[in-house]
């Protein structure tokens, strides 16, 4: 029988323990609470079994709902909130609606029509894959989009291997998987619910500054979209051009039919695929629209201020509402059939949202009992640092440290850092580091383990680990210099960020 729990988790489910225990046995620290220290060893413990995975991701993310009470740092009615925060809600209304589409294929029908308009020579079938990939992880789970595009991708490579010639095949295989899994994280990046650690970042703002509202869809979106548009045509120019070249830009009939062979099986258009068409093109719009834009030369009013209470609507609630009109949405009524039901929507990830609850109640134990200021004396020695530097830095520091582990359970423990660093020690504005660290979370493109979409491509056999890490080393350090160039660029006047300047709500 294969071993599914190695003898290191099984190392690691002893050593967590261990490790907490340590901590509360240690003298506390001057200045920290004793609250602020069992908050600090209940992290550790998380942190450790989040890295190792000696049990699932989630099920460590439901520690603090047993531990804060039983250890005196939170009341259990003061923690369940942070299981159903309205950000949790986006995320889940955003799962539900990616259910709905591949209830009815239209996310196959959408990448289908993406890989023809780009053409069927086979820089431009690279492209295609790419593009579709991008567009359609906006809006639904890495993990789906790539699960439904490799095996498009096989099929293609499967019968250019009948026709063209085996050098130029093995360079499209490497690359377009590789642009498969690697557009999957970086059309990710575009929209607050196209990546978990995007969702992790606006509700620990409000968790750490009480700031629900200061990052909204469509800021997050104008900030984003600029970095995919060029960093999407980079990637794909280092796949195709320097480290897997194709050669004169062939057609391929091949693959022309293959697709074409798709489409014809999806047939017409249904009712239910124009229905979550509608929905979910309404709700994107709704997201982006709901606060003022500010286009600098221009400024969108957003339709939230049409309501008596505007500050009481989040992108949440858009999320929730859209979820319902799928549910209520007949596509044939005599059959009793909706848009979306229940065999459909349970099966979104469950598990990514206990984290998120997990990584805000640990955020909100960290500001309850001082542990974030605490740290954020600690960190003094950065005072003077150029902020560019920091922002560099930082980037730098999570690109790599989520080759090795989740990059939602990553960006839950570091930004409650990141604030304490900016609001106590650097006297930086705190989304000045928080949100590099959270784009950074999703661009480690080195090794199978980083991402879901990297194991998935790794797993077709089309790619091997050397292959990988050349490309994703490249690709890690043009991700941190366009990461620092969009915030300085773009997400310093999106988001009013006065660099070397603490917001009032920081201090």
């Amino acid at each position: 029988m294969e071993d599914t729990h190695p003898l290191y988790k099984r190392l690691a489910l002893i050593a967590g323990p261990v490790l907490f225990a340590l901590i509360l046995a240690m003298p506390t620290p001057e200045g920290m609470t004793p609250e602020a220290q069992r908050v600090a060893a209940t992290a550790a413990l998380m942190a450790f079994w989040w890295i190792t995975e000696a049990i699932p991701i989630p099920a460590t993310a439901l520690i603090p709902i047993a531990a804060f009470p039983l250890l005196g740092v939170m009341k259990a009615t003061a923690i369940g909130p942070s299981y159903g925060h309205p950000t949790i809600w986006l995320f889940a209304g955003g799962f539900f609606i990616a259910m709905a589409m591949q209830k009815w294929n239209l996310h196959e029908r959408i990448a289908l029509r993406t890989i023809r308009v780009t053409g069927t020579n086979l820089h431009g079938l690279v492209f295609g894959f790419m593009l579709a990939t991008a567009f359609l992880s906006m809006w639904i789970s890495n993990t789906a989009t790539c699960v439904m595009m490799v095996p498009i991708g096989m099929a293609v490579i499967e019968q250019l291997k009948k026709n063209v010639d085996p050098a130029k095949v093995n360079n499209f295989s490497v690359a377009v998987m590789l642009g498969i899994a690697y557009s999957s994280s970086i059309g990710g990046i575009t929209t607050l619910v196209g990546t978990p650690p995007n969702g992790v970042l606006i509700a620990q703002m409000d968790e750490l500054f009480g700031q629900s509202d200061l990052i909204g869809f469509g800021e997050w979106f104008i900030m984003a979209l600029p970095m995919t548009i060029v960093f999407l045509p980079i990637t794909w120019l280092l796949l195709t051009r320097v480290l897997f070249p194709l050669g004169a830009n062939t057609r391929s009939h091949e693959a022309e039919a293959i697709i074409a062979d798709r489409l014809a099986g999806l047939g017409r258009m249904s009712r239910g695929e124009r229905i979550v068409l509608l929905v979910s093109t309404a709700a994107a719009l709704s997201w982006i629209f709901r606060k003022d834009l500010n286009f600098g030369f221009v400024q969108v009013p957003g339709w939230g201020d049409l309501f008596p209470e505007s500050g009481f609507i989040h992108d949440g609630t858009v999320a929730i509402f859209f979820t319902v009109v799928l549910f209520l949405f007949p596509v044939d009524w005599k059959r009793g059939e909706f848009a979306l039901d229940w065999e459909w929507a349970k099966r979104i990830p469950w598990g990514i949202l206990v984290l998120f609850g997990g990584g805000l109640a640990l955020a909100a134990g960290f500001k309850d009992t001082g542990l974030v200021e605490w740290i954020g004396s600690k960190l003094e020695l950065l005072q003077g640092t150029p902020p560019i530097v920091m922002v560099i830095a930082v980037a730098l520091l999570m690109t790599f440290t989520t080759e090795m582990t989740s990059n939602t359970a990553t960006t839950s423990i570091m930004l409650p850092i990141l604030a304490a660093a900016s609001a106590h020690a650097l006297g930086v504005h705190p989304l000045l580091l928080m949100i590099p660290a959270t784009i950074s979370a999703s661009c480690a493109f080195m090794l199978p383990v980083a991402t879901p979409p990297n194991a998935i491509i790794f797993g077709s056999g089309q790619v091997t680990i050397q292959q990988m890490a050349r490309a994703g080393l490249l690709l890690n350090f043009i991700g941190i210099a366009l990461i620092a160039i969009t915030v300085y660029v773009i997400g310093v006047p999106v988001f009013g960020i006065t660099p070397t300047e603490l917001p009032d709500w920081a201090r």
